[in-house]
């Protein structure tokens, strides 16, 4: 036994810890430097084999293709099963497959962009088999997104890449998960959304049609996703008790938030329907539908109405050269913006900010942490704390 309480019979060697149940091998990687990893097994002939294999692996004396192949025999030979395996794009493939019926629709696409990113950066590696990526493929694919995104997109695609190799790791694809020390890039904090001018509203609402027009209305004086307020139905409008009552896709959230009086005077002149759940944004729900819940070609369709009043730069379909995913100027903006101008007006009225976050639906522990409860006075008072346009 050696000072670190390895019995040495054979280069790779196990020890016993006090609190476990398992076997721990000791072995040295290349460089000499010892290492203790458990082997999760009881069987001390089946953990011996298992720290032989560990430590081949850390003394490179495997070939990275070699690799998988000893570890399936390995397990063939003690358990009497063969490791799963597939490459980068069958298993990406198989895990956005079972996403598909967890996930809501606009989740999962979010999800397919960042695998697509990913896949698309590996080239001919995405056909090698799973557990032969590293470290250095998932670092690098993150620096390669910095050069062409925002942190906030960055870290979001490294957050799905993460997942999905925790799955991996967790299905038994891969001994180690590649990306697991994988750091997120720093955000410093900008955020390239702003709020909309009242002037620049005005300017929307003059070539906006009916539908925009009333898309635009609940924009700003609720502070709602685009496609929570394209799903909304009569049957989220109370007139009577003056309230609109919904759940918000993202965070499943229940509001029910007050009507501000010049939303109130724009839903009076709206033609009504007999017909239960008929949708007061018809031509919206329909594009959303149409496409399985993604909101991306209606959202598209506002950028255009910016485009005609000089607020973003007309799309063009020739290629910029820059690819998909080249990154975006800082001072765009889009329908979320309605979100941060309706926070930034009751702000500006002098309204609490827990009530403000309240009136958006804004989903966070630490505010919560500010207050218990907000009544619906006071959120009567943000509502009619906003202005007319």
């Amino acid at each position: 036994m050696d000072t670190d309480g390895c019995y040495h019979k054979l280069m790779a060697s196990l020890i016993k810890k006090p609190n476990s149940k398992y076997w721990f091998a000791c072995f040295r990687d290349i460089s000499g430097r010892q290492h203790r990893k458990s082997t999760e097994e009881t069987n001390r002939k089946k953990a011996l084999e298992i720290a032989r294999h560990y430590e081949m692996v850390a003394q490179r004396k495997l070939k990275p293709r070699k690799v998988r192949e000893t570890l399936s025999e390995l397990y063939r030979e003690i358990y009497g099963e063969t490791v799963p395996d597939a490459t980068v794009k069958q298993y990406a493939e198989n895990w956005l497959g079972v996403k598909e019926a967890e996930r809501k629709p606009s989740t999962l696409e979010s999800y397919e962009k960042s695998i697509e990113k990913f896949l698309e950066f590996l080239g001919h590696d995405a056909e090698l088999d799973i557990s032969l990526l590293t470290k250095t493929h998932i670092t690098a694919f993150r620096n390669n997104l910095v050069q062409k995104v925002g942190p906030g997109t960055v870290n979001f695609d490294l957050s799905i890449i993460k997942m999905l190799f925790r799955t991996a790791r967790r299905d038994g694809y891969i001994l180690e998960n590649p990306a697991e020390f994988v750091d997120p890039v720093r955000e410093d904090g900008h955020n390239s959304r702003r709020p909309f001018t009242i002037l620049e509203i005005r300017r929307i609402l003059k070539v906006a049609d009916d539908e925009w027009t009333s898309l635009v209305l609940f924009g700003l004086y609720t502070g709602q996703r685009l496609g929570d307020l394209a799903r909304l139905t009569w049957d989220n409008i109370d007139l009577a008790r003056g309230e609109i009552r919904l759940i918000t896709g993202k965070t499943g959230k229940r509001l029910i938030l007050p009507i501000a009086g010049p939303l109130r005077n724009h839903l009076e002149n709206l033609p009504t329907s007999n017909t239960p759940g008929a949708p007061l944004h018809p031509k919206a729900l329909d594009v959303i539908v149409k496409r399985q819940g993604r909101v991306g070609a209606l959202s598209n369709q506002f950028v255009e109405l910016l485009s005609q009043v000089g607020l973003r730069e007309q799309r063009s379909h020739q290629s910029t050269g820059r690819g998909r995913s080249s990154r975006r100027k800082q001072s765009e903006v889009s329908f979320h913006c309605f979100r941060h101008t309706a926070v930034s007006l009751l702000k500006d009225a002098g309204i609490p900010e827990a009530v403000v976050m309240e009136m958006v639906g804004h989903n966070s522990k630490q505010m919560s942490a500010h207050y218990t409860h907000v009544g619906r006075e006071a959120l009567e008072k943000a509502a009619a704390a906003l202005p007319e346009i």
